[in-house]
């Protein structure tokens, strides 16, 4: 079977490399890909957001199955423009996307389904939020209800950072329009823990668990980014919590989507804090995340075409989903200064040291082809996985092997899954 993936980051080109397992592929494009992806798939120069051009490139090539690794396309319908062409698709339509796509709403389907989460209030003007934050508790978050990347997130210590919080987002407009309505949620502490989760609209089956390090420097400081490395599995997700998750939230908000006449199909990553009074929802988003993608993925055992075309069928409660009993760690090479201002076009060394050692991955994130050479061309640049036994030793592995790229103004953080060598 043809089958073509959207986006262009790390998280599709992991995606790429387990579609590439498959017995049952036999070609893959990618729209519009990366260096990385260029290696496994055909790329086409269709952006993940032309949705009448990824239509008619499905059509034209006969794909057999498309699979949308961006929040963007989804929130903006892409999975309804193929299911109308009867192209098959994996990924939820543009009402259950709204999950990801509107902080606002998916708050609300929580509180209206009694699925445990931080205490929040929402506004639509600067001068309702300002008032509120007067009398509010801090430290408090601030969220723009629209899509920022991963960005739009701003905890603040103080009154002052949330008064020029609010500024940033509703005033400034720093995230655009996802900022017209914004979030102010209590701030919640205690271990962060995502989960992805497989949906057939009906059934859930959680993948093994992850943690991401959104912060860009060591010791959680700095910028929010959109991920700065992950670790899987997370120590701290016993069998205790995911217990409670099964019954408390992902079953129940499978259940609160249909109710809403939102059938959910594809992709749920719950963002899990793990706080003193139990386990609560951070946040939805309605694909893979990036880069938990990068160290869920590598573990998976199973086919992935073949889970996601149980996803498409509602048959998803017949597959036996499996992950290797050991661990991986990914940590990634960005450019110094991101998530601000940072300089690309710097060519890439080292990337061959990866072929053909098990184990090993290097995932493309922000890379292009110039000259024969892959350069940066993105503010995170590439994702380096690796596995081992347990996760000190994959932690170990992945930083050796950020040893082997090299690039001008290559950053990273020193302390990704630096908590699990303190268990």
């Amino acid at each position: 079977m043809k089958v073509l993936v959207v986006g262009s980051g790390g998280r599709e080109h992991a995606i790429v490399t387990k579609v590439a397992e498959s017995k049952k592929v036999s070609k893959i494009f990618c729209a519009p890909g990366n260096a990385g992806i260029a290696e496994l798939a055909q790329c086409v120069d269709i952006a993940a957001t032309d949705i009448d051009g990824l239509v008619k490139f499905a059509k034209a090539e006969a794909i057999d199955l498309t699979i949308i690794g961006m929040d963007d396309p989804l929130v903006m319908g892409v999975v309804d423009a193929f299911e109308a062409e009867n192209l098959r698709v994996f990924g939820p339509r543009k009402n259950a996307a709204m999950i990801e796509g509107s902080k606002a709403f998916s708050k609300d389907l929580m509180k209206k389904y009694n699925i445990p989460t931080a205490a929040y209030e929402t506004f639509t003007t600067p001068e309702d939020a300002l008032a509120y934050l007067e009398t509010a508790k801090m430290p408090i978050v601030l969220k723009a209800d629209g899509l920022a990347l991963g960005k739009g997130v701003l905890i603040c210590n103080t009154l002052e950072e949330a008064k020029e919080g609010v500024k940033t987002l509703m005033l400034d407009k720093q995230f655009g329009t996802a900022g017209d309505t914004i979030v102010v949620e209590e701030f919640m502490t205690g271990r962060e823990v995502s989960v992805l989760c497989y949906c057939d609209g009906t059934h859930i089956v959680p993948m093994t668990s992850a943690q991401d390090h959104k912060r860009a420097k060591d010791g959680d400081q700095g910028l929010n980014t959109g991920g700065m490395g992950t670790f899987s599995p997370s120590p701290f997700y016993t069998k205790e919590v995911h217990d409670f998750c099964v019954a408390n939230i992902y079953q129940k908000t499978m259940d609160a989507m249909k109710a809403e006449g939102r059938p959910f199909v594809g992709i749920l990553f719950c963002g899990l804090m793990l706080t003193p009074d139990g386990v609560k929802v951070l946040e939805y988003n309605a694909r893979f995340g990036d880069p938990e993608a990068q160290v869920v993925l590598p573990r998976m055992k199973n086919d992935i075409i073949e889970v996601m075309e149980a996803c498409i069928d509602g048959t998803l409660d017949k597959i036996d989903l499996q992950f290797e009993d050991n661990a991986a760690v990914c940590v990634v090479l960005a450019s110094d200064g991101y998530p601000e201002k940072y300089e690309k076009g710097f060519e890439i060394k080292g990337l061959d040291t990866f072929k053909g050692k098990d184990g090993y991955y290097v995932f493309h994130a922000g890379t292009k082809l110039s000259d024969g050479k892959v350069v940066t061309n993105g503010g995170r640049v590439l994702g380096v996985t690796a596995k081992g036994e347990d996760l000190v030793k994959a932690r170990a592995n992945a930083y050796a092997a950020t040893e082997w790229i090299q690039f001008e103004n290559k950053y990273k953080r020193n302390d990704i899954g630096k908590a699990i060598d303190e268990q």
